[in-house]
């Protein structure tokens, strides 16, 4: 008997012994083991043959007609899928009804997911009636009374879809952007108010999950991407007298501020390549479109790596005495090289961007600004705080000491420069003499415009797992309403300086006060009421014509609130 038939009858120690068996069986038996495994792999390469030539999924969907070519050489499926009716997501004339909240990013969200809906047969409705298909993209998720208005409005919206007559198509309720990515959970198990979800980079998927809600299933898609910029989908700009356009150039934020929740909804930053920002403000200005304010939630922040040829090892450059939470990041086109080539396309289009970082302001950005006279001369620099110890609990990477240097650059550089911020009152472990510092800050600034708030705790900030949110309410809004006392006082003050300059204002239609006015805003963000009068008309000041939305006017300043300015004699330079 062999060592190989003395192993295979030892049970106890088989696989000691089998391996010993290979090592000292005879030749015979090597002989059968090699031809044992010869006959194993060609049965092998036969079932994969079989398997190859075999029927596929899609000879498995009744209709379908198997397409062998879609199949790449690569054995990768090509784009179109033989196996997916080629009607789906069509909205075949169905129509669409949008409810847009909040900041410009939902604006222009809205015209982003509206241009995908139409290219796929869906119509748009001004009526509400109408819709069997009802959007709403949500409000800024940063404040707490915002958020409560979108609630209500579902109730609302609930309550009209269970009374609909049944012989009208159900309605289906979605909700798109942050909201949708931060209460998925609530708003599609607990609530059950909503049909179809759809986060900040899904829109791409809005037909299929249309498509989903129509057949009674909830539908979802509140993945976030590390690339969805958008970048080849053209917006529908749905601006009622067309003279205005927001454009998207980056989404998201890095900055990770303890109290912002916008990195978790909307995700890391990343640029739109500047080829197709250029291509779209073309088209704008082509279309008569007065006025583009790029947009970003950190917009100066902007990189565009899309071309080997903006790669480099520049640094980039803050703002001095200024700071990131993450590493300094290298090469890219920034912002500055971004709003030289935009301020290009038409001289007589106004450039505006929102909302800004105060570390992404290096000096090449403010000369720029400076220079060009159809960039606005007004800035945005959310200070949030006058307080060191409150900056640097909301990890704002600054101090007070270093924002205020930057004002003073920022007005040295650009002099006639209006300025706007963002306050946040009653943060996590604000004291009184934080409060007061604000209130010197805001003062010591003085600002044209502002934006307040009390504080919120938002689930997944930072804050929310590392701070206690221990001011009481009715103090966060006390000083909230000091703070907004303190402001408009400034606000006067900087505005009433005004007072006897000539302005030139984009007249942006009939005031909401008077159906004798009109309204407009200043190359500083202000806005302004004047009558609805012929005007001279230059060079030839001796005629008068009518104004109309979209000209340009030159105003005299007169007296107005702390908000808007009163004008007297205005005088058409422009017109459309």
């Amino acid at each position: 008997m062999c060592p190989a038939q003395i192993a295979l009858t030892d049970t106890v120690g088989k696989a000691r012994m089998t391996c010993y068996a290979r090592l000292y069986c005879s030749n015979a038996a090597n002989t059968g083991v090699t031809s044992r495994e010869s006959r194993t792999s060609v049965l092998l390469d036969k079932f994969r043959t079989q398997l190859s030539s075999g029927p596929g999924f899609q000879d498995f969907i009744t209709g379908v007609s198997v397409n062998k070519s879609n199949v790449t050489a690569g054995g990768e499926d090509s784009e179109k899928h033989a196996y997916l009716s080629e009607d789906l997501g069509s909205g075949k004339s169905r129509k669409v009804y949008f409810e847009t909240y909040g900041c410009q990013m939902n604006v222009n969200d809205t015209e982003i997911a509206w241009s995908i809906l139409e290219k796929k047969g869906y119509q748009r409705t001004a009526d509400l009636t109408e819709a069997p298909q009802l959007m709403e993209t949500n409000i800024s998720h940063d404040r707490e009374k915002a958020e409560q208005t979108i609630w209500n409005r579902l109730q609302q919206l609930t309550a009209m879809k269970k009374k609909r007559l049944k012989s009208h198509a159900p309605m289906k309720i979605g909700i798109l952007g942050c909201m949708a990515e931060r209460l998925k959970t609530e708003l599609l198990e607990r609530e059950k108010l909503v049909d179809v979800l759809a986060g900040p980079d899904a829109y791409r998927d809005l037909p299929r999950l249309l498509t989903v809600a129509d057949g009674g299933h909830q539908a979802s898609n509140v993945l976030l991407s590390l690339e969805e910029t958008y970048a080849d989908i053209m917006p529908v700009h749905y601006v009622p007298q067309g003279n205005s356009a927001f454009v998207s150039i980056m989404r998201g934020c890095d900055n990770m501020c303890s109290y912002c929740i916008v990195p978790f909804t909307r995700g890391r930053e990343r640029s739109r390549p500047v080829s197709s920002i250029l291509e779209e403000i073309r088209m704008l200005s082509d279309q008569g479109v007065k006025e583009v304010t790029l947009l970003g939630q950190n917009v100066n922040s902007y990189r565009d790596m899309s071309e080997e040829q903006f790669y480099g090892s520049d640094m980039t450059k803050l703002s001095r005495g200024f700071k990131t939470v993450y590493q300094t990041k290298q090469g890219g086109l920034r912002f500055s090289d971004l709003l030289d080539q935009v301020s290009r396309i038409d001289p007589d289009m106004r450039i505006r961007f929102t909302s800004p970082h105060p570390k992404d302001f290096p000096d090449e950005v403010l000369h720029l600004i400076a220079e060009r006279g159809n960039i606005c001369k007004q800035i945005h620099l959310p200070a949030q705080s006058g307080s060191n110890q409150v900056l640097k609990a909301m990890r704002r990477g600054y101090t007070r000491e270093a924002y205020l240097d930057l004002v003073e650059n920022v007005r040295r550089i650009i002099p006639e420069v209006s300025l706007s911020s963002d306050f946040i009152s009653g943060f996590c472990g604000e004291t009184e003499d934080d409060h007061q510092q604000t209130l010197s800050l805001i003062r010591e600034v003085g600002y044209n415009v502002g934006f307040l708030f009390a504080y919120s705790l938002r689930k997944k900030t930072h804050a929310y797992h590392r701070l206690q949110d221990d001011v009481p309410a009715e103090v966060k809004q006390r000083r909230l309403e000091e703070c907004i006392s303190v402001f408009r006082e400034e606000a006067v003050r900087v505005n009433t300086a005004l007072i006897g300059s000539t302005q030139l204002v984009l007249v942006e239609g009939e005031s909401k006060r008077s159906a004798k006015d009109l309204c407009g805003r200043t190359d500083g963000n202000m806005k302004v009421i004047f009558p609805k009068d012929n005007v001279a008309l230059e060079p030839a000041e001796s005629q008068t014509g009518p104004i109309n939305a979209g000209d340009y006017v030159l105003v005299k300043v007169g007296f107005g609130s702390y908000r808007t300015c009163s004008y007297t004699e205005p005088t058409l330079i422009f017109s459309k």
